[in-house]
């Protein structure tokens, strides 16, 4: 469910110690030096990998994508689409002849990644680590990949950005919503990508006692009582609008459902954990305050 859930909220959109910043171990290299990338095909098979890619300035080498991939506008319109990782075949991947394919170690199987490897194409796959330093480190090891300079850059717009974070008077509770209609409706409990978010931007979850996501009851909901609801603009756009998230059984119990306390971000800016990671905690803080009037 957990992994299921990962995937689902980028595709919508779209846990946590330092770790040393060094490059990911070359999964798969014919040789055992990195290649000269200007004119290199790549497949970038997760979101926040594309837009790292793209704010590196590789975008023009990325020939396809998986699902998640919804930024920089436009990626699809220049990319192909080849869908949700755990669909794609090695022959989908190989009709692109792609000569690097940059991947996380959530999404890629195993029993892809060794395919890749018989097919003598250079793959990496990364660890992910949802803290600012983790997506700090993440952005270093695809510009090693890539041979690019510009990661310091990127890094420091992030440090940047967090420190336009306000301290709160009071710390709201925060319950993360991801919907697909009426008929998929999760909760986000502790350790997820959002989770991450909400305590970077200055709120707290509302759900303490579960780690990933669990389906939405109204008994969980009114023992929540959040003061704030959040959800993907997709997610509150499937249920009809904020009056469809009111209509939830158990929200008009709590302080967020009484006060109307909703906020919608894209998906792919407040989960991705890419380059606009700061932007979105300070995004998210922004709204906060607002909520607080």
């Amino acid at each position: 469910m957990a992994k299921f859930m990962a995937v689902a909220l980028l595709i919508l959109a779209t846990t946590s110690c330092k770790k040393e910043q060094q490059a990911p171990e070359e999964n798969t290299t014919a040789t055992d030096t990195v290649a000269k990338v200007e004119k290199r095909r790549i497949i970038s098979l997760n979101g926040a990998l594309t837009e790292i890619i793209s704010a590196l300035g590789h975008q023009d080498q990325i020939v396809a994508v998986d699902v998640t991939s919804t930024y920089p506008e436009g990626i699809k319109d220049s990319a192909k689409d080849l869908g949700h990782v755990r669909s794609i075949s090695i022959e989908a991947l190989m009709a692109e002849k792609p000569e690097l394919i940059l991947a996380t170690s959530e999404d890629l199987s195993p029993e892809l990644t060794e395919k890749i490897k018989l097919a003598k194409v250079d793959v990496r796959v990364f660890d992910r680590d949802y803290t600012a330093e983790g997506t700090k480190m993440l952005i270093g090891q695809v510009a090693t990949v890539l041979q690019s300079e510009g990661a310091q850059k990127l890094q420091d717009k992030i440090d940047a950005d967090l420190k336009g974070v306000e301290q709160l008077k009071i710390q709201p509770k925060v319950l993360f919503i991801y919907a697909r209609g009426a008929g998929t409706l999760m909760v986000g409990g502790k350790n997820t990508p959002v989770d991450k978010v909400i305590e970077l931007a200055g709120g707290k979850n509302a759900v303490t006692d579960f780690e990933d996501y669990k389906p939405l009851t109204p008994e969980a909901l009114i023992q929540a009582n959040p003061d704030v609801i959040l959800m993907f603009d997709s997610g509150i756009q499937s249920l009809g609008g904020e009056q469809g998230v009111l209509k939830i059984q158990g929200i008009e119990k709590t302080n967020a459902g009484k006060n109307k306390k909703i906020i919608a971000m894209d998906g792919a800016l407040l989960s991705g954990f890419g380059p606009r990671l700061g932007e979105a905690a300070a995004t998210l803080n922004g709204k906060f305050k607002e909520n607080a009037k």
